[in-house]
C-alpha cells in the first residue's frame, strides 16, 4: 500500500497549509497514522500521530498550538492543518502509518509516504 500525501507548496511566513494523506488501498487498515518532517541537513522529526481506534491525536511540543491532526473517516483521509508557518517549518513532510500499538507507542511507523515539500518564505 502507498500513503499518498498532498497539499504541500510554497507559502509566506504566517500563512497556513493543510496536508492530506490517504492510503492507495481503501481497505488498508492500521492502528494509527502520523506525520513526520525532515528539513535539509536535519534529522527526521516526529510531528504527531492519530490513534485510529479511538480517534485521539497527539502532537509534538514543537508544533503544539500551531498544528493540528484530524481525520475524515468517510474519506479514509488524515489531515495536518498547519497555521502560523515560519521559514523553519520548511521541510519535506511525510505521512506514515503504524501497524500496531507497539509501533505507535514507539513512534516508529512501518509505512511511509513519498513526502510532500512545504516551503515557507520569509
Amino acid at each position: 500500500v502507498q500513503l499518498q500525501a498532498s497539499g504541500g507548496g510554497l507559502v509566506q511566513a504566517g500563512g497556513s497549509l493543510r496536508l492530506s494523506c490517504s492510503p492507495s488501498d481503501h481497505t488498508f487498515a492500521s492502528y494509527g497514522m502520523g506525520w513526520f518532517r525532515q528539513a535539509p541537513g536535519k534529522d527526521r522529526e516526529f510531528l504527531g500521530r492519530l490513534d485510529l481506534s479511538v480517534g485521539a491525536t497527539a502532537l509534538a511540543e514543537s508544533v503544539k498550538g500551531r498544528f493540528a491532526i484530524s481525520r475524515d473517516s468517510a474519506k479514509n483521509t488524515m489531515y495536518l492543518q498547519m497555521n502560523g508557518l515560519q521559514p523553519e517549518d520548511t521541510a519535506v513532510y511525510y505521512c506514515t502509518a503504524f501497524s500496531n500499538r507497539a509501533l505507535y507507542a514507539a513512534k516508529k511507523p512501518n509505512y511511509w509516504g513519498q513526502g510532500t515539500q512545504v516551503t515557507v518564505s520569509s
